[in-house]
């Protein structure tokens, strides 16, 4: 039913001084002697689509709700069919019932209050059976399908006609009078449903002869148990918020506490906090975050780290929550260990440890609201990967509290490898600032910034990828790469920094670049490289790979394939083959391809076909040319080349 069918319900005003007055007693009277009748006619008003249930009960309500609290007017309706008089007090009780059937079937509106018709019927109310009336035949089926498809005042039109036996011009009265917008149009409608008004009468439309089933049994046992299990969580929560306070200091920007135990308020108490000693890293076993000692100024601020330890269990609207993909931001399970407790910069910064993830709590040195958080999985991280840890960032520099075997920082700039390393001052582990590659400007990469960490012998290469972890850089075959220091490596990475900017923000623990082939140009210009880097991320999957390639005197690689989540060019699957459409100085094109050393032989179909044994093809093409790759192993195992 459209909206427009049953126009606002205004003050009444189709009763004229003339119309009869009906008394409280004597609508009663009516109601009780006609009910069964008024309910089927409420019943076949009704919308369909409420179910056959519903509308039993809702029904009944309407038919109980028709009488009226007061002496009520009512129009004059014309004599039946039969020639019977209608009695006022019937006439009455009927409008109403056909009034409220037309609300039921009102949508509900945004901006307006529901109708009570609108909404379910708090009474009659049956609990633990579905009531509905006797199946009747296929013509009570066909009817009622049709019915179905009136609108309410059409339907409302031929069941008055039907089963009242009111003439046309009583009908238009008793419409009018239930605010009916547009009378001849209900009659219209009603006219296209055959006039079997004898199956109105059948059982099938009967709300009073009803038959009953049970409800879904396990559902009801569900919903039972559910029931008493959230009325004890309400009295066990409503009994713990209701307990007086304990002495907690305040939580800065931490939201309201939503329940206080014994575990919670473990992992929320400062002086719990694990600490390790300071020599620990030199004597233990494992070589990680855990062993890192706590360090910084501020390490004994119960006041900072309570508020560090409540913002992370609750953070407030206040507070801005980062965490690298894949890396939960919940709650400590139990007191965490301190790594880091003091000022930088204009912040003072809390970093804290839980086995499984790095957390980052900054706050305002000035007092002023707000606070950030970070999180950052490091499960797994070894010695390689926990070398070292962003502190802050301000004024496009970043500062790292560096592993406590790290002995020597310098900065180092990786696309120009020969102008050496900048050497970083370290004070009680932390790092002076960095001019940080995430905080560059967009346009054309001109320089990016890594840090170098030495330990003993080994020196390592880390960069900033805006996240808490720097990624570690390493080159070489997957499963033998090694970090990217020494002048070799760094040589071999510097056309192939600025791709870096790829996979910021990916939750990357390590970045690998592997020359897998070098391919002689087919103009005599010289050789091009082709180099895959793979980033792995800490949480496994969202593997990045790129296959790149650069032509002498380039100075940065071009992408020519790239492929996520796939075990190319790693330690599961070294193989890698790409390809790339490359212009001669003479104005010719190519395809260039080339695979791994284990690759015997490469094939090129589609908009270019040709082959070539080894693990490099050239091929003559045209431009915009597409081809399909496949090469072929030593072991005999066909691969795919990257897209």
């Amino acid at each position: 039913m459209q909206p427009q069918d049953v126009a606002p319900r205004p003050a009444p005003s189709s009763a004229s001084s003339a119309d009869p007055v009906v008394d409280v007693e004597q609508a009663e009277a009516a109601l009780v002697e006609h009910y069964p009748r008024l309910a089927r006619l409420a019943y076949l008003v009704l919308p369909p689509g409420l179910g056959r249930g519903r509308r039993v009960l809702t029904a009944h309500a309407l038919a109980q709700r028709a009488l009226p609290r007061n002496r009520t007017t009512t129009p004059v309706i014309p004599a039946q069919s039969t020639g019977r008089e209608v009695d006022p007090g019937y006439a009455l009780v009927r409008l109403r019932v056909v009034r409220m059937a037309l609300e039921a079937g009102l949508p509900l509106r945004r901006r307006a209050w529901p109708r009570r018709s609108q909404l379910p019927p708090l009474l009659p109310h049956v609990r633990g059976l579905k009531l509905f009336p006797r199946s009747g035949g296929a013509d009570e089926l066909a009817l009622d399908q049709r019915l179905s498809a009136l609108s309410g005042p059409g339907r409302a039109a031929y069941v008055l006609r039907g089963l009242e036996r009111l003439p046309d011009d009583g009908v238009r009265q008793v419409l009018a009078a239930a605010q009916v917008a547009d009378v001849d149009a209900a009659l219209r409608e009603a006219d296209g449903v055959p006039g079997q008004y004898g199956l109105l009468g059948s059982p099938e439309f009967d709300p009073c002869s009803l038959q009953a089933r049970p409800t879904d049994l396990l559902r009801r046992r569900q919903h039972t148990k559910a029931a008493l299990v959230a009325g004890a969580a309400l009295v066990v929560c409503g009994a713990l918020l209701g307990l007086p306070g304990d002495g907690w200091g305040p939580d800065g920007a931490a939201a309201p506490p939503y329940a206080q135990n014994p575990a919670a308020e473990a992992a929320l108490d400062p002086g719990k906090l694990a600490k390790a000693a300071p020599a620990a890293w030199k004597t233990s076993a494992r070589t990680d975050f855990s062993v890192w000692p706590a360090r910084g100024d501020l390490t004994g601020d119960q006041e900072l780290l309570r508020r560090a330890l409540a913002v992370w269990a609750r953070p407030g609207e206040s507070v801005g929550v980062s965490a690298t993909p894949g890396t939960q931001t919940g709650g400590p399970a139990g007191p965490p260990q301190l790594l880091y407790a003091g000022d930088v910069d204009n912040a003072r910064v809390v970093i804290l440890h839980d086995g499984l993830r790095l957390v980052r709590y900054a706050e305002p040195k000035d007092g002023s609201a707000g606070a950030a958080l970070d999180f950052a999985r490091t499960d797994g991280a070894g010695r390689a990967a926990a070398t070292a840890v962003v502190l802050g960032r301000a004024d496009g520099n970043v500062r790292y509290l560096t592993a406590p075997w790290v002995t020597k920082a310098a900065g180092r700039d990786l696309v120009e490898p020969d102008s050496g390393a900048k050497e970083l001052t370290l004070t009680d582990g932390v790092t002076s600032p960095l001019a940080s590659p995430v905080q560059q400007q967009s346009g054309a990469c001109t320089s990016w910034n890594a840090l170098e960490l030495t330990d003993g012998s080994d020196t390592r290469v880390v960069t900033d990828l805006g996240e808490l972890v720097p990624a570690r850089l390493t080159t070489g075959r997957p499963g033998s790469a090694k970090d990217a220091s020494g002048t070799k490596a760094l040589d071999a990475w510097a056309p192939y920094a600025c791709s870096l900017g790829a996979v910021r923000g990916q939750g990357v623990r390590s970045v690998n670049a592997w020359v897998f082939a070098t391919q002689p140009l087919p103009d005599g210009t010289g050789s091009g490289a082709w180099v895959c880097t793979r980033a792995e991320t800490w949480r496994g999957a969202g593997a990045r790979v790129l296959a790149q390639f650069r032509t002498p005197g380039g100075v940065q690689g071009a992408v020519a394939a790239k492929a996520q989540d796939v075990p190319a060019c790693g330690e599961r699957d070294p193989q890698v083959l790409a390809g790339v459409l490359w212009k001669s100085q003479g104005g010719h094109w190519y395809l260039l391809a080339a695979g791994g050393p284990d690759t015997e032989s490469i094939e090129a179909t589609g908009g270019i076909s040709d082959s070539a044994d080894g693990n490099l093809l050239t091929a003559k093409a045209e431009q915009g040319a597409r081809a399909e790759l496949k090469g072929t192993l030593d072991s005999g195992r066909t691969i795919g080349g990257l897209r």
